[in-house]
C-alpha cells in the first residue's frame, strides 16, 4: 500500500506536465488560427474619378471592420488607369467606369475573369452653370460656344458623350466646341466656374455639385451601357486585404452608400 502511494506521488508531476503541455498546444493552435484570420497591411485601388466620394465613404465603413488595413486610392480616368496598370504601376484592385478598358486589363492577364464583377451602372447627363439659360437640352447645344467633355481617348464619360452626340446626329456641328478634360470632375469644374456653357458628366457627379443644373439625360440607347466592373489584380502582396475589400464593396452595406450617391446596383 505504501508502494502504491509512493507511485501515485511520483506520477502526479508527470501528469501535471502532460496536461500543461496539452493546454499549451491548444493555446498555440488557437493563436495560430487567430494569426491566420488577421487582415492587415496596405492595398491600392485604382478607381474611376466618378467613384471618389462613394468609395471614400465605403472605405471608412470598411476600416470599421478592418482597422488594420490601409486603403490607398488612385483616382483618374479609366483609360489612364488602364495604361498605368499595363505599364506596371502597383495596384491591387481596378474599379473601372468602362468595360472595354477593364477587359483589356483582363485580356492582358493582369486580372482573372473569375475575380471580376459588374457592380454598378450610371447615366450620362447634360449640365449647365446654375441659372444659365443658354442651353436647356441636348437639342439646343448648338447655342453653346463651348462644351466640356472628358477626353474620349482616356475618359469613358467622354467616349459615351461622343457616342450619344453621334447617335443624336449632332456630333459634326458640335466638334469644334469641345473642351476636353482629363476626367469627369474636371468637366464638372469647367461648368461650375462657367469656363464652358455646358458639359456632359455622369449623373452621380452632377449630384455632388450645387453650382450646376442638370438639364437633360442622354437616352439609354444613344450610348453603350455605363457599367462599372471591379476586379482583383494578380500578384498582390496582400491577398487577404485585397479579397476583404473586394467582397466588402459588394456587400449590402456598401451598396447603400453607392445608392446614396446615385449609382444603380447591377
Amino acid at each position: 500500500m505504501k508502494f502504491m502511494n509512493s507511485l501515485k506521488y511520483m506520477l502526479l508531476p508527470v501528469l501535471i506536465f502532460v496536461m500543461a503541455a496539452c493546454g499549451n498546444g491548444d493555446t498555440a493552435d488557437k493563436s495560430g488560427e487567430a494569426a491566420e484570420d488577421v487582415v492587415e497591411g496596405t492595398i491600392t485601388v485604382s478607381a474611376a474619378a466618378s467613384l471618389v466620394d462613394a468609395l471614400e465613404e465605403v472605405s471608412e465603413l470598411f476600416n470599421e471592420k478592418y482597422p488594420d488595413v490601409q486603403v490607398d486610392f488612385n483616382f483618374g480616368g479609366s483609360g489612364a488607369l488602364m495604361q498605368q496598370i499595363l505599364q506596371g504601376a502597383p495596384a491591387d484592385l481596378f474599379f473601372s467606369a468602362n468595360e472595354s478598358h477593364f477587359e483589356e486589363v483582363v485580356d492582358e492577364g493582369y486580372i482573372d475573369e473569375e475575380n471580376t464583377v459588374d457592380l454598378l451602372r450610371n447615366e450620362i447627363v447634360l449640365v449647365v452653370p446654375e441659372d444659365s439659360s443658354t442651353v436647356t437640352s441636348f437639342d439646343d447645344l448648338e447655342n453653346a460656344e463651348s462644351i466640356g467633355i472628358g477626353n474620349p481617348e482616356s475618359v469613358p464619360a467622354g467616349e459615351y458623350s461622343m457616342e450619344a452626340f453621334e447617335n443624336m446626329n449632332i456630333l459634326e456641328e458640335l466638334e469644334s466646341k469641345f473642351i476636353f478634360a482629363t476626367d469627369v470632375r474636371q468637366v464638372l469644374n469647367y461648368v461650375e466656374t462657367e469656363n464652358v456653357d455646358a458639359g456632359v458628366v455622369y449623373h452621380t457627379d452632377a449630384l455632388t455639385s450645387d453650382g450646376i443644373e442638370v438639364v437633360d439625360t442622354a437616352p439609354e440607347d444613344s450610348h453603350s451601357p455605363v457599367v462599372y466592373p471591379l476586379g482583383t489584380l494578380n500578384g498582390t502582396d496582400n491577398p487577404k486585404a485585397q479579397r476583404a475589400f473586394y467582397e466588402f464593396v459588394q456587400s449590402e452595406e456598401a451598396g447603400e452608400v453607392f445608392n446614396d450617391y446615385g449609382f444603380i446596383i447591377e
